[in-house]
């Protein structure tokens, strides 16, 4: 099995960061990051709908381990039936923006993503590299990355923020862009997120990889349906180089924590089973490693490379392995 499915070398810490901690901060944030003194590139992940941020704590330690800082912004409150993006779309670059603040004057007064690692986690050395920066995110949250790759906006949304900061990397974790109700004999109802990504071919400008669920779209109210899923991102992505594996066996909130509420885990179906699910997180977060370290880290490609021919090697089984 390669090490990317394995937790990394590094000593990881994570931690919630209230907006009252840091100065003019758009949203609450969990950071995980290394506390080995170097500089590391980022991930801002994205959670899902009516999910918090807290419950990804394994998946993003896993990534953080391997020598990442990842920060994953609570974009809204649960409990929000919205299908409406935009206002998810525009805080996802305020928080990114903030993130970048690189003023010396403003970091000392308590912004950017540099002050939080030095001043509110207190780890010394670790440094963020802002010019290596991958955007990722769950389920609707792949779809927000999505739209905020791709410059999307809400039709509403008369003064759209402008991005400071270069993304380099696309991660979709069973993106979802609707619901669907599924009536039996009946065409299922759907509802699409508006901006809508999936409205047509779309070219992100940067490399992508898409992992799904092989469970998302059973049930009655599938949680990833099909035709707003993970195969569907995927086969409308026109950037070269792309990437798609799909966790056959779990479901859609399989890779969250096992110590969470169990309203999205009975919700959705899914694997049931608390060694299963870590198998689930081990498998995502190792394919995000590898992506990662593939688009980010000069030279280290060859786990990538090694999923891609020999997939076998994932703790669970990979299905629809494809790359274009």
């Amino acid at each position: 099995m390669a090490a990317v499915f394995e937790d990394g070398p590094l000593q990881v810490v994570v931690q919630c960061v209230r907006k009252c901690e840091a100065k003019d901060l758009p949203k609450p944030l969990v950071v995980a990051t290394p506390t080995n003194a170097s500089t590391y590139p980022v991930v801002v992940f994205l959670h899902g709908w009516n999910m918090c941020t807290w419950w990804y704590r394994c998946l993003l330690k896993h990534v953080a381990s391997h020598g990442f800082i990842v920060v994953a912004p609570q974009l809204h409150e649960f409990l929000n039936f919205s299908i409406s993006d935009a206002d998810d779309i525009e805080a996802t670059k305020a928080v990114t923006n903030w993130l970048a603040t690189n003023k010396e004057e403003e970091q000392h007064a308590g912004a950017g993503l540099l002050h939080v690692l030095r001043d509110i986690l207190k780890v010394e050395g670790v440094k963020p590299d802002l010019s290596r920066v991958a955007l990722a995110g769950h389920s609707r949250g792949g779809d927000t990355a999505f739209a905020v790759a791709l410059g999307l906006k809400g039709r509403h949304v008369r003064h759209p923020i402008s991005l400071d900061v270069n993304f380099s990397a696309l991660v979709g974790v069973d993106p979802v862009g609707g619901v669907a109700v599924e009536l039996g004999w009946l065409p299922p109802l759907q509802w699409t997120v508006e901006p809508s990504v999936l409205t047509g071919p779309f070219d992100p400008r940067m490399p992508v990889l898409v992992v799904g669920t092989g469970l998302g779209p059973e049930g009655l109210v599938p949680c990833a349906p099909a035709g707003m899923n993970h195969v569907e991102f995927y086969k409308l992505c026109q950037h070269s180089p792309r990437y798609h594996f799909a966790v056959k066996d779990y479901g859609h909130v399989d890779m969250l924590d096992d110590d969470e509420p169990p309203f999205p885990l009975r919700w959705c179906p899914g694997n049931d089973d608390h060694t299963g699910r870590e198998l689930c997180r081990k498998t995502m977060g190792g394919l995000m490693v590898a992506f990662l370290w593939d688009k980010l880290e000069e030279g280290k490609g060859q786990d990538l490379q090694a999923v891609l021919q020999n997939p076998g090697i994932a703790p669970a089984l990979l299905d629809q392995v494809e790359q274009a």
